[in-house]
Order: structure tokens, then sequence, then C-alpha cells
């Protein structure tokens, strides 16, 4: 166990490293100039010239990535430019909103994926089975803006059922999270229903079957279990992608996150905070991963860590 989680810790390291590399490398490459940004359209050369060489724009790639890895080695991701405040402070600021959605949106859809899923399998090639499937794949076909504002218009216009926008309750938290949920839903509901039905098929649910144990018993204690590993596995994906891909649920519900945090860096080249924003939500990747693997052994004992 000891040995396994320390050669992950340091493939974690080398993928941090990795991405900060290909990160830093991409945005050095931009035809977009920071220094013009933050000096604005009126500036002259000479200013732009200034400000550049006050944020080390001027050095080399090499030079730049170094100065920028030896502060995050002391967990410093630098100063925004055009906020003049920590970048770390700035994602300080964001994370429990974006946290909070995030656990939000899992919650929906494991709930409704599984839920969705392990009918279809149970029900397989019946009505209910294409039924749910045709839902699964319209949730996950359908862009997020145009499932958050139908969201939106149907349960918080129409209905009044909950607040247009904003952050702070649980009747916030409920619409965005209902409209990321609904596209992890299809993949899961699909996921879980291929994986159940293998399931089914084994010698050991037949075996089960034989010894004459209830149907529903057999359902909840053997073959969802194993049917649900892949699920698990992909949430530690989830995670990272929750952390940095809901800049659209997040504007058109005013959520407070890093991903809008992340769209406001982009449009105005502000560096440090695209850097920032990448490396923590890398972070969140890795470490999502490492629980999945974790947390996988202790439901089906056959997988070891090695």
């Amino acid at each position: 166990m000891i040995s396994y989680i320390a050669r992950r810790l340091l493939q974690s390291l080398l993928i941090l490293v990795g991405i900060s590399v290909v990160t830093f490398a991409l945005l050095y490459l931009l035809p977009a100039d920071p220094a013009r940004q933050i000096a604005g359209r009126s500036a002259t050369a000479e200013t732009v010239a200034n400000i550049r060489e006050q944020l080390g724009l001027n050095l080399p790639f090499y030079q730049q990535y170094l100065r920028y890895a030896a502060g995050l080695v002391q967990g410093d991701f630098g100063r925004s430019y055009l906020q003049k405040t920590e970048v770390s402070e700035l994602i300080a600021s964001r994370l429990p909103a974006s946290l909070l959605l995030m656990a939000g949106a899992i919650t929906c859809e494991l709930l409704l994926g599984i839920t969705m899923g392990l009918v279809a399998a149970l029900r397989r090639g019946k009505p209910a089975d294409h039924i749910l499937m045709l839902v699964s794949f319209v949730g996950v076909s359908a862009p997020q803006f145009v499932v958050g504002i139908m969201i939106l218009y149907v349960f918080a216009v129409t209905l009044g059922w909950f607040p247009i926008g904003g952050y702070g309750t649980f009747a916030h938290l409920v619409l965005p999270s209902l409209t990321l949920g609904i596209l992890g839903a299809g993949w899961y509901a699909r996921m879980m229903r291929s994986s159940m039905i293998d399931v089914l098929r084994q010698d050991f649910i037949r075996t089960a079957h034989s010894k004459g144990i209830s149907g529903r018993a057999v359902i909840w204690r053997h073959a969802l279990p194993n049917a649900i590993l892949p699920v698990i596995a992909m949430i530690g994906i989830d995670i990272g992608l929750f952390m940095s891909g809901i800049v659209v649920v997040e504007s058109v519900f005013g959520w407070p996150g890093i991903g809008q945090l992340a769209w406001q860096a982009i449009q105005r080249v502000d560096i440090p905070i695209i850097m920032g924003v990448t490396l923590v939500s890398a972070l969140a990747i890795v470490i999502g991963n490492f629980i999945a693997d974790m947390v996988t052994p202790f439901i089906d004992p056959r997988i070891k860590l090695r």
C-alpha cells in the first residue's frame, strides 16, 4: 500500500509538471500581448515595453517558466496582471462556490445516471429501456447552455420554484447542479446499463440465483457493486471537469465559481489566473482519480492495489 501511494504521488507530480509546462508554453505562444492589455489601447510603445519588462515577459520562455515554477514550489501562483491581487487569494475566494456546485452536480448525475442505467439494464429490450436510453442520449447531446436556459425558464421564471440566479442558499444550488448533472447522467446511464448487462451474464450471478438468493438481493449485493466500478472511475475525472469546465453554467446562473474566473481571465489574457485555475483543476483530477482508485478495492475486494 505504501509503495503504491508513493508511486501514485510521484506520477501525479510528473503529470502536474507536464501540464504546467504545456499550458505555459501555449500561453507563451499566444498572439495576444498581456502588456498591451494592461497598458490600454492608448498607451505608448515605451509604456508597453516597461510593463513587459516589469512582468518579465521580455525574457526567453525557459526563464519565464523557471521563475513561475520557483514560485509554485513556494505556493505562489503569482499576481493577477489586471486585478493586482494574488492568484491564490482569487482562487480561494471562488473555490467554495465551485466545490459546492461540483458536489451538487455529481450527486445529481449519480442519482439520475445510476438509476436510469440500472432500470434500463433490468428492462433490457423493453419500452422502458428504449425510453431511458433515448433520454440519456438527449442529455449527452444537448448543449449545456440550452439545457440551462430551458431549466431556468421552466422552474424559475414560469413556475417560480427556484431563484433565477445567485449564490448562497440550497435553492440557488438546485438548478445549476441539475443542469450539470443531466449531461453526466446521460453518460453514466449508458455506462451503467452496459456494465450491469455484462455483470448479469457472469457465472457468479447464476450461482447466486441457483443458491436460492432472491432476485433483489442478487442485484443489490452481487451485481450492483461490480457494475458500478466503471462509474466510480469516471467520478475522478468529473471532479476536475466540474472544477474548470462549468463556465457556461456559472454564467447562465450567475454562479461565482473558478470557471467564471477563468473565463474572465481568458478574455483579458491574465496569464497567472489562467495558469492557476488550470493547475488547480489538474490537481483536482489527480486527487479524484487517486480517491477513486483507493475506494475501488473496498467495493470489490478482488481488485488489488499494486
